[in-house]
């Protein structure tokens, strides 16, 4: 008898395949690479800690200048980072993702923890969101007795971290997650009552059952980005216009609830998701009751996630400082 081992089970290419005995073939990424005491291109410093049992996380510490006095008590802005990848790829431990990092940690002298959150199919969503809502507690638990050099404490986090400025960020799916644990914090408190001063979506991943803007009008079920949403999280309720996904859904909860004082949103000309997050800009504004800052960032001539893969183009040069910038403000 024939071998299936082989057979496709589930094809997403170029971003996975699923063969019939189980195996999972992640098709875009990087490699792993470790972390560094020192970048040798930025100055930047990382190191990997253990969140949990399911969740890691790698930081990022700027070089902070020497002068005459002690720099050990600087307190930095912190960014709680969540990576692209449709939710099944990816990894805050790549090659790209480090590159990216301590590009944003340089620019924004920020303290960056880099969440490694747990990939469908083997976790299917709503996993990943539940680490990142985690990390992003533990992140806060440094904020109440925070002197406590005991326990799960992360010294960078006590040392460095200014609470006052916490932000949230991420890419694609990344920036999916920034928008869904925005709505939860309008809801649910951190430790210590801990408030996200900001929060940006780069190329965030929504979509629908409905064609917005200048998307194509072909059937939705034969798109990949809804064929990719019903692959991670194939319990969700009313599929691809679950909230979580679908921003714009009649039960979606209202923009005005986001549980932070500051939004930026940036998109690529070329990308398809750009038009719903020029609508979601759109949508934020409409929401009187929101009393924040919200603001949209256009990159003409680009592709989704072009500053990630190449960093090195003015485009790309440039949205990472505004990016920084919108940290370090």
């Amino acid at each position: 008898m024939a071998s299936d081992a082989k057979e496709v089970a589930v094809d997403l290419a170029p971003i996975l395949r699923v063969y019939k005995d189980g195996t999972v073939e992640r098709l875009i990424g990087s490699p792993h690479v470790p972390p560094s005491p020192e970048d040798p291109a930025t100055g930047v410093s990382s190191k990997d800690t253990t969140i949990s049992s399911l969740i890691s996380a790698r930081l990022y510490l700027p070089n902070l200048p020497k002068t005459t006095t002690t720099t050990t008590t600087q307190k930095l802005p912190i960014l709680v980072y969540f990576h692209g990848g449709g939710f099944c790829a990816g990894s805050t431990f790549s090659f790209l993702s480090h590159r990216y990092m301590n590009l944003i940690a340089s620019e924004s002298k920020a303290l960056i923890v880099a969440v490694e959150y747990r990939l469908a199919p083997e976790h299917p969503l709503p996993a990943a969101y539940e680490d990142c809502w985690d990390a992003t507690q533990w992140v806060a638990s440094h904020a109440v007795d925070g002197n406590d050099d005991g326990g799960d404490k992360e010294l960078w986090l006590i040392n460095h971290g200014d609470f006052e400025r916490v932000f949230i960020g991420g890419d694609s799916a990344g920036g999916n997650i920034v928008h869904n644990i925005a709505v939860r914090a309008g809801i649910e408190s951190f430790h210590g009552d801990l408030k996200i001063l900001g929060a940006f979506l780069s190329c965030p991943y929504f979509w629908g059952s409905k064609p917005m803007g200048s998307e194509l009008t072909e059937k939705s079920e034969q798109m990949k980005l809804y064929r990719i949403w019903m692959f991670v999280y194939p319990s969700a309720s009313g599929g691809i216009d679950n909230p979580m996904i679908n921003p714009f859904a009649d039960d979606a909860p209202s923009l005005s609830g986001l549980g932070c004082s500051k939004v930026l949103v940036c998109v690529a000309e070329k990308d398809p998701l750009r038009d719903r997050g020029v609508h979601y800009v759109e949508a934020v504004k409409e929401e009187s009751g929101w009393k924040g800052e919200v603001e949209l960032v256009e990159v003409e001539g680009e592709d989704h996630c072009f500053h990630i893969f190449t960093p090195d183009t003015e485009n790309a040069k440039n949205l990472i400082k505004r990016l920084a910038s919108f940290i370090a403000q």
